[in-house]
């Protein structure tokens, strides 16, 4: 018989992170090493834990799922991190698998889709949930471009009040590269202003776990 699949579950919601460990403890091939509250948690304790999957909540405080992921990834790129949220929105998923996850899984799902979500990454494969995939899918035969991982960054900085000089120093890149990531971004987006941006991140949850109020 083979090890059984280590699991780690990050979320700052105690009842939502007991209720996943006792689906998954119910199954005899996975074992929950832990049950961590937050992305700062994740960061200081996976190492040493050693999982096979991360069931990884996006909006946390002190240090929101998206980027515990990208620091959880530089240091172990095998790590198989699967996000667990509320958010159905496309530019949530997409942006959640552009920093590096493996699947992505709605809350409200059935309880044996998690478990099916964690053997189909362990497979080496991506995993998307059934409300997550309709979510990506375009709507009426369109096509709308998605934003790339700097772009993302980028839109992150601006919705919090920067200026492309300040966004430019921050990312050590020239004003110009900024000015042309904005108009990309407002392009894509269907978006002429810099307020337009602010709302959209508002919106799409892009500024949820970053700590930034407006």
């Amino acid at each position: 018989m083979s090890d059984p699949i280590r699991v780690v579950i990050v979320d700052d919601h105690p009842m939502v992170a007991e209720g996943i460990q006792a689906i998954l403890e119910s199954y005899d091939d996975i074992t929950v090493l832990a049950t961590l509250c937050n992305g700062r948690e994740a960061i200081e304790k996976i190492g040493g834990l050693a999982p096979d999957v991360v069931l990884m909540d996006l909006n946390m405080p002190d240090i929101g799922g998206l980027t515990a992921t990208e620091i959880l990834l530089e240091d172990t790129p095998d790590l198989r991190i699967l996000i667990l949220s509320m958010h159905d929105s496309p530019e949530y998923i997409s942006t959640a698998l552009s920093h590096g996850a493996r699947g992505y899984i709605l809350k409200d799902v059935p309880t044996d889709e998690i478990k099916t979500a964690i053997d189909t990454v362990m497979q080496g494969e991506r995993y998307l949930c059934t409300g997550a995939k309709g979510s990506l899918e375009p709507v009426d035969g369109e096509t709308r471009e998605q934003l790339t991982s700097r772009e993302q960054t980028i839109l992150l900085q601006l919705a919090q009040g920067k200026s492309n000089k300040e966004v430019a120093r921050h990312l050590d890149i020239s004003v110009r590269t900024v000015e042309t990531h904005r108009k990309n971004i407002k392009r894509k987006l269907g978006i002429s202003s810099t307020a337009g941006l602010t709302r959209y991140a508002l919106e799409h949850g892009v500024l949820q776990g970053t700590g930034v109020e407006l």
